[in-house]
Formats: C-alpha cells, sequence, structure tokens
C-alpha cells in the first residue's frame, strides 16, 4: 500500500538517485549535473530547518517519489508564497504518485498558513505535469520562452499558481 510521510534523513538516498535520474535525463530541472548525496542532504535539511514541507511516497519501504514546498523568494514581503517540487521514480510515472504527493503538499502547506503555492514546470512540453497541477486547482499565469537550455534545445518553464487557505482574501497572520 502506498502511503504518503514527511520525509527523513534516511531517504536521502533514494531522493538523490530518483533527482539525479531526472537532472540527466529530463527537463524537469534545469540543473544539468545532479547533485550528490552530501548536497541533497543539505538542501533537505535547509527547508527540514525552516519547516517547509518535504514529503514522499512510499511502498514497502522503498521511496516511489518526493515533493517539497520551499520559498518562492527570498524577500520578506514573499514569505507567504511557497514554489512546490515534485518527482516521481522514471518507472512510475502517470500512476498517480504525483498527483498524491502534489495533494498532501497543499494540505501540508495549508496548515502551515502559506497563501499561494507557485509551480514553475520546466519545459512546456511537460504537458503531464501542467495538467497534474491544473487537476488540483493551479492556474497558468505566464509561459517564459526559452529561458534554459539543455539536452540540446531551448526549454521554456510555465508558470503556475493556486491560492493555499484564505489566499488573497485576508491579510496573513501578524506573526507569519
Amino acid at each position: 500500500m502506498q502511503t504518503i510521510r514527511q520525509a527523513s534523513d534516511c531517504d536521502i538516498e533514494a531522493i538523490a538517485a530518483i533527482y539525479g535520474y531526472h537532472v540527466r535525463h529530463g527537463t524537469a530541472s534545469f540543473e544539468t549535473e545532479p547533485p550528490d548525496r552530501t548536497e541533497m542532504m543539505r538542501r533537505y535539511r535547509v527547508l527540514r530547518d525552516h519547516a517547509y514541507p518535504y514529503l514522499v511516497a512510499e511502498t514497502d519501504g522503498a521511496v516511489l517519489g518526493y515533493a517539497y514546498a520551499g520559498p518562492y523568494r527570498t524577500r520578506v514581503a514573499y514569505q507567504n508564497t511557497v514554489e512546490d517540487s515534485i518527482y516521481v521514480r522514471a518507472d512510475l510515472t502517470g500512476r498517480g504518485v504525483g498527483a498524491q504527493l502534489l495533494s498532501g503538499l497543499i494540505a501540508a502547506c495549508e496548515q502551515r498558513g502559506y497563501r499561494q503555492i507557485i509551480a514553475v514546470v520546466g519545459d512546456s512540453a511537460s504537458i503531464a505535469s501542467v495538467r497534474l497541477h491544473e487537476r488540483y486547482g493551479f492556474s497558468h499565469i505566464g509561459t517564459l520562452r526559452s529561458v534554459g537550455y539543455k539536452h540540446e534545445r531551448w526549454l521554456d518553464s510555465v508558470l503556475l499558481q493556486r491560492a493555499l487557505g484564505c489566499g488573497d482574501s485576508t491579510p496573513p497572520p501578524p506573526d507569519r
């Protein structure tokens, strides 16, 4: 049975392998060299230490994919907005793992009081990722044309946005 749970240090090896595959073979990330396990651990701990949600999907102890939210931008005025990232093992794409991760991530972001979530989809040809986000209430905000160059071709970035909780209908709490 597949479960969604908070990631732990023990998951980093699998997370690094999943991400490494996508860096080497895909266009979801504009990185061109996969970070090693140590760098992935550093990135994970920065998000964890700042209480951002970082989830894994697993079955029988095997990590199937992961998702996290991090700062959209670092300036204080953006502190109520997060950016999502979702990566699924290549042999499991299209089987609902990403959907379960995105659903869990949205709920975790709302529990933490964030008001907006941004998806930056690498490559406008990544229709499955765009459609996944649209199924979960994201709206297409724009496309940045040819902003990356990877695998011998120019790549777009597709921007999508979804309100969380009260969205922009009320001010954020004063402690945020």
